[in-house]
């Protein structure tokens, strides 16, 4: 696993999350594009389409960011483009600005070499920790990401209810307190990777402080074990952040999602 003083390992690692997990990756409820100069995924409307890899230069970005802008209005539908800092095109975020884009809130790539898993996190686990594993347990998944961040996640029904259906695709982990829903995390394992993905990590406010998250990732840890993964990553938000950091992850890079105006 790169450490944080090994350049040339950061490199090489990064070089393997783009190969495996931007431009080789295969997302099962959308489209793939392999375009001239990158990679294009389009999931039906009203979902949202992405541009996830890109190498472009000065001479043909900007063509290539109003290309996509044509492509998706006149399909109807909306779509980012996600930006690497460790991407060749340095102004690649200043030129999307331009174009009209709307910057979200960049997150920290960040991964574990599963081999160098710290000690604690492959011991049994405690807490009441449950594979979600069925479409009808997904309520209590949206229990708790509704009361952590607010909003709709009804779209989780069918998105993630479809992916429990495909073999060994993800695994859902909830956390319970008196029969209770308080913690929730997922991991997804692309096919033909060496690389498993983490995402939810959402424990309720009252609960906070307990162990939950840990133990989530303890148990999604030693998933990708059994499976023979070799690296997990996540895309860490603040909150998360300084608790992987905490268990062994390393800063891979940072990834920020631009998404195209509404009117485009």
């Amino acid at each position: 696993m790169a450490k944080p003083d090994s350049l040339l390992n950061r490199m090489a690692l990064l070089d393997l999350f783009d190969k495996e997990m931007r431009r080789e990756i295969i997302y099962p409820d959308m489209r793939k594009d392999v375009l001239p100069w990158g990679v294009r995924f389009v999931r039906p409307a009203p979902g949202m389409s992405f541009i996830q890899y890109y190498s472009l230069d000065e001479s043909n970005a900007d063509t290539a960011i109003q290309e996509q802008i044509d492509y998706f209005k006149e399909a109807d539908q909306s779509f980012s483009w996600t930006v690497y800092d460790h991407d060749l095109l340095g102004d690649m975020k200043k030129r999307l600005l331009v174009h009209g884009f709307e910057p979200d809130e960049p997150s920290v790539v960040m991964a574990l070499d599963v081999n160098e898993t710290p000690a604690e996190l492959l011991e049994t686990v405690r807490a009441d920790i449950r594979q979600i594993s069925r479409r009808d347990q997904l309520g209590d998944v949206i229990s708790v990401l509704e009361r952590v961040w607010g909003g709709n996640f009804g779209w989780i029904w069918d998105r993630m209810g479809s992916h429990l259906e495909i073999p060994g695709y993800l695994s859902i982990y909830a956390a319970y307190v008196e029969d209770q829903p308080a913690s929730v995390g997922w991991v997804y394992y692309p096919p033909k990777s060496q690389f498993a993905s983490l995402f939810g990590g959402s424990t309720i406010t009252e609960q906070r402080g307990h162990g939950f998250y840990k133990a989530i990732l303890s148990k999604r840890i030693q998933d990708a074990l059994v499976r023979g993964k070799h690296y997990l990553v996540i895309e860490a938000g603040p909150m998360s952040q300084p608790i992987v950091a905490r268990h062994g992850f390393h800063q891979l890079s940072l990834a920020q999602d631009f998404k195209a105006p509404a009117d485009q």
